[in-house]
């Protein structure tokens, strides 16, 4: 088994509360960090997000792929890539099943907990 398959079940990632996200498929955890989120999430299904903005927000691939678009860019992203959505960026993404990363969100009260 690999390390990142079982990454909310262990201790330091699964002590932590799951944030409400909108978003069918998705598992996470929550971890408040002053007035920025970092989010681990985990997707068991393929998830298709609508165009959007926020604050900024930084990830990195855990496991699995991801296609990311930033104002019109579009980005093919796996294990170990990291990306950059600078503040109002308008951004979508093509999730596929098995995909896992931790976000940065540079807002305090970006999600709540579930």
């Amino acid at each position: 088994m690999k390390k990142t398959e079982m990454i909310f079940s262990k201790d330091i990632i699964a002590k932590h509360p799951s944030a409400d996200i909108p978003v069918d498929g998705v598992t996470s955890r929550l971890i408040q960090a002053g007035q920025q989120q970092f989010i681990f999430m985990e997707f068991n299904q393929d998830v298709e997000v609508p165009k959007h903005s926020h604050n900024a927000q930084w990830g990195v691939v855990l496991d699995g792929e991801m296609e990311i678009t930033i104002d019109g860019q579009t980005l093919f992203l796996k294990k170990g890539d990291t990306y950059y959505i600078k503040k109002d960026a308008i951004h979508s993404a093509k999730i596929k099943k098995g995909y896992k990363q931790l976000t940065l969100f540079d807002q305090k009260d970006r999600y709540k907990e579930k």
